[in-house]
């Protein structure tokens, strides 16, 4: 007997027919002999209708009460779900993020997991039920119900996993895989068999969808082997696992790309000492997310400071860049919203050279200019105009000939 935690996106349980399907597919695990926890996101497009409708009453409700509104997306799930199971003959329980013990910090809209009381989950496995958990949210110490940041459906899953000591953690989206880049903008984009824990979480946070990156960080800090598998088929997948001998032999695993960019500029910083710490320990301190910054060397006294956020961050880091201005006297804050970032991943960077060159070389060959760049150990990103992503993607792709 394994004990298996299954997660289901949005759109695997967007109607009855999805939600039908995906019981259906649960099942089968069951009757494999396994022990079986099912978490389940909201329906397609149902937390941004919860938003819209949120703010149709009001222009900025409390974060607490967007709480309350966006855990009841996936509590409709889990309910139908677990009907759907039991209309066919076997024995399911459904339980909020409370009340599967996720216990999480005070920041609402934007949790993180503190721990997981998983006796609950427990008792009801040895008792043989399906159970059946609200992906995407928790609670505090004051019984406070919270959300985890957009996408945290997975990092739920991969987190019960690990409090389970789960044999297996299945991720099943509407994709059978993790590709090269994304199959909508390159159609022969190649699925990968494997890929390390490192080259995924880099994939997830530089704007791959098929993964939220904290569920990355707990596979791989708590060792959970995680597949990303199709609910709409029975294709093989992609195996997140560790890194292993021979990876690095492929140079680039894959090109990703954000849309969700903005890019915010600080011109005339005083340059010296703690003008940067004053910027963006501001910026960290209202929770909001920095990804690229560059600094130009100073000039007369004055640098220009340029950093990136996502575009749902922006008024407020725009906000606070402007207070702070004023503070130390700089001499003008701009935003820009229609940029976007592309990516390549892949642990051979490591061990191979003129990799920049390549890419630049593609984005100049299509004539696509670049504004800002960044780079890690088996990463290197590039932020260019919104208009020139997909050309830039593809260019890319070929490049590095990552089809065959």
């Amino acid at each position: 007997m394994a004990l298996v935690v299954q997660k289901y996106g949005g759109t695997s349980v967007a109607n009855a027919e999805r939600v039908s399907a995906v019981a259906e597919r649960v099942i089968r695990s069951k009757e494999k002999g396994n022990q079986v926890v099912v978490v389940v996101s909201a329906p397609a497009g149902m937390t941004d209708e919860l938003i819209a409708l949120a703010r149709s009453v009001c222009k900025s409700p409390p974060a607490r009460e967007m709480d309350m509104l966006l855990a009841t997306g996936e509590q409709r799930s889990i309910a139908l779900l677990a009907m759907a199971i039991c209309a066919r003959g076997h024995k399911a329980i459904s339980f909020t993020g409370p009340q599967a013990g996720i216990l999480t910090t005070k920041i609402h809209t934007k949790a993180r997991i503190l721990s997981i009381n998983a006796d609950r989950i427990k008792k009801e496995l040895e008792e043989g039920n399906i159970v059946i958990v609200a992906g995407f949210q928790g609670s505090t110490e004051d019984n406070s119900i919270t959300t985890l940041d957009r996408g945290g459906s997975d990092t739920s899953a991969v987190a019960l996993a690990a409090g389970l000591k789960a044999d297996v953690c299945e991720i099943y989206t509407d994709v059978d895989g993790v590709y090269t880049t994304d199959p909508r903008i390159v159609p022969d984009a190649r699925k990968l068999d494997k890929i390390s824990h490192d080259e995924m979480l880099e994939m997830a946070s530089s704007g791959a969808k098929v993964l939220h990156s904290r569920a990355v960080e707990f596979a791989k800090k708590y060792d959970v082997p995680l597949y990303v598998l199709s609910s709409f088929n029975d294709n093989s997948g992609t195996l997140v696992t560790k890194e292993v001998k021979g990876m690095e032999d492929v140079v680039i695993r894959g090109v990703t790309h954000d849309k969700n960019q903005a890019k915010i500029t600080i011109f005339g910083v005083p340059d010296k000492p703690g003008t940067a710490f004053k910027i963006f320990s501001e910026i960290g301190a209202a929770e909001i997310n920095v990804d690229m910054i560059v600094q130009s060397i100073g000039k007369d006294g004055k640098a220009t400071i340029s950093f990136t956020v996502s575009k749902a961050d922006v008024r407020e880091a725009l906000k606070i860049a402007n207070d702070v201005d004023k503070e130390i006297g700089c001499t003008e804050v701009s935003a820009d919203e229609n940029i976007a970032k592309v990516s390549i991943v892949g642990v051979g960077m490591r061990s191979h050279s003129g990799v920049a060159a390549r890419m630049f070389q593609a984005l100049a060959n299509n004539n696509i200019n670049i504004q800002m760049i960044s780079t890690s150990e088996i990463k290197l990103s590039c932020v260019v105009d919104e208009n020139d992503i997909e050309r830039a993607i593809k260019a890319i792709h070929d490049e590095f000939r990552l089809s065959g």
